[in-house]
């Protein structure tokens, strides 16, 4: 059986999503392949809160103003300057006009949350979360006349000479089945769930990785893609990767595993020493540095230790803290040497200076004299019960991908621009991101790129 539509879009999550929609506003006739079940869809989508856009001014939801050049600072300092700039600059400057695209297309926004997150002025987030947010663009696309397959895994792509012209699916009804399209859409994610291919890079360690996302986003259409010509872009061992609880299932335990309570206590690996500054920055800035930093440790585990005067700073997360009545009660519980935990919680005591503690700002409460400093937010870890958080490296997506034009079209390996190929979402994000991660930018990359896509691929199938 072939099947031919004018935009084929695979991928199931908000990239795909929108440039399934902004195609068919543009007059193509659209298919969305989702590899998932339905119960499933929107991989990554599913588990995210909210999406950095630039704006103007304050909003009804947003505190303030977050200019274009703001952003791309940002960018730049989170990346360390490892970006397309030309690109990035215009994703920012797309983003502006998103906030009020998105809202079109049913999604609805919700006064930001303040806290560790410090995200009322920069970040919008989705009213019901992530999954509501793709509830609302699933809708739209099918009353727009979008045609959606669930359990639809594409096991190969035909490509000649830098043109798409069908994908192979193996689907457990109807069997192996060819669909033509005059232009493509991959928006299917990155390969943070194939634990094989991260071991090429990662040896080992990656067998102790947790997949905070979906299971499905297992890097096949990527895979594909570069073998067949298209130019790659990123680093294969950087990704969104943060410390998230250790006692987590293997995938997809969302963003309810997440631990926002580092900048709040010490972090020590399992000889009980500290290996990083846990204030080196606000926290929506740093927090996607953690699973990196964690995954470096002996055995990819660590332990956030903090005291009862801190409990009700932080987000909660679904796994209770452990706890102990003293620092050797608590170290016999994570089975790190009671001992050397007693000595490096008394050193850092002993170096934490007077301040005037605001996690809001970049405050003056610090250490002197250890390695490594903490530079803002040290308070002393003094009043029991003592808690912990063990964490492990939490891998959300990687950012090797598909090199793309400012038109979100993919580029060859011989440098050429595809005739009718596009990327949205975490399979190109390596453009934007050669490294590093701030809070929300994600969403931004697919929404915006998402548009592109699908806007850019329909005019190329209606010309």
């Amino acid at each position: 059986m072939i099947s031919k539509y004018d935009v084929l879009v695979i991928g199931g999550g908000n990239a795909a999503l929108c440039a399934a929609i902004s195609a068919r506003r543009s007059g193509a006739s659209v298919l969305v392949l989702e590899g998932a079940p339905k119960f499933y869809r929107g991989g990554n989508t599913r588990h995210t809160r909210n999406m950095r856009c630039a704006h103007d001014e304050a909003t009804e939801i947003l505190t303030g103003p977050y200019t274009e050049e703001e952003f791309w600072e940002d960018l730049l300092r989170v990346t360390g300057g490892q970006t397309d700039e030309v690109l990035a600059r215009h994703m920012i400057r797309e983003s502006k006009d998103i906030l009020s695209w998105i809202v079109e297309q049913g999604v609805r926004w919700q006064p930001s949350l303040g806290g560790t997150l410090s995200l009322g002025r920069t970040n919008s987030f989705f009213l019901g979360g992530g999954r509501a947010m793709l509830n609302a663009l699933y809708l739209t696309a099918e009353k727009l006349g979008v045609k959606v397959e669930y359990d639809a895994e594409v096991t190969d792509l035909v490509i000649e000479d830098g043109m798409f012209l069908a994908a192979r699916l193996k689907r457990p009804i109807k069997g192996d089945t060819e669909i033509r399209a005059t232009s493509l859409v991959a928006a299917a994610g990155g390969f943070e769930a194939n634990i094989e291919w991260l071991k090429q890079y990662w040896g080992d360690a990656a067998d102790n990785f947790l997949i905070r996302g979906t299971p499905y986003n297992r890097g096949s259409i990527l895979k594909v893609l570069l073998a067949k010509g298209v130019q790659e872009v990123g680093d294969p061992t950087q990704c969104h990767a943060v410390a998230i609880d250790a006692r987590a299932p293997k995938f997809d335990g969302g963003i309810i595993t997440r631990h926002d309570s580092v900048v709040f206590g010490i972090v020590v690996n399992k000889h009980a020493q500290r290996f990083y500054d846990e204030g080196e920055d606000i926290w929506p800035k740093r927090y996607a540095i953690w699973g990196r930093l964690v995954a470096a440790q002996p055995d990819q585990i660590a332990y956030i230790i903090f005291d009862s005067t801190v409990v009700t700073s932080f987000m909660p997360t679904l796994f209770p803290p452990i706890a102990g009545q003293t620092v050797a009660e608590l170290a016999g519980k994570l089975e790190l040497d009671p001992a050397t935990l007693k000595k490096t919680i008394t050193e850092f005591n002993a170096a934490v200076q007077p301040g005037t503690f605001d996690h809001t700002i970049l405050d003056d409460c610090r250490t002197e004299g250890i390695t490594p400093q903490k530079t803002h937010w040290a308070r002393r870890i003094e009043t029991p019960p003592y808690l912990a958080y063990p964490v492990r490296p939490g891998i959300t997506f990687t950012y090797l991908g598909t090199r793309v034009t400012r038109e979100a079209r993919m580029l060859m390996a011989d440098g050429k621009p595809s005739a009718n190929m596009f990327a949205a979402g975490e399979i190109m994000a390596g453009n934007v991101l050669g490294k590093g991660y701030a809070a929300g930018m994600g969403m931004t990359i697919g929404s915006v790129f998402g548009r592109i896509a699908g806007r850019e691929a329909a005019r190329h199938a209606k010309n």
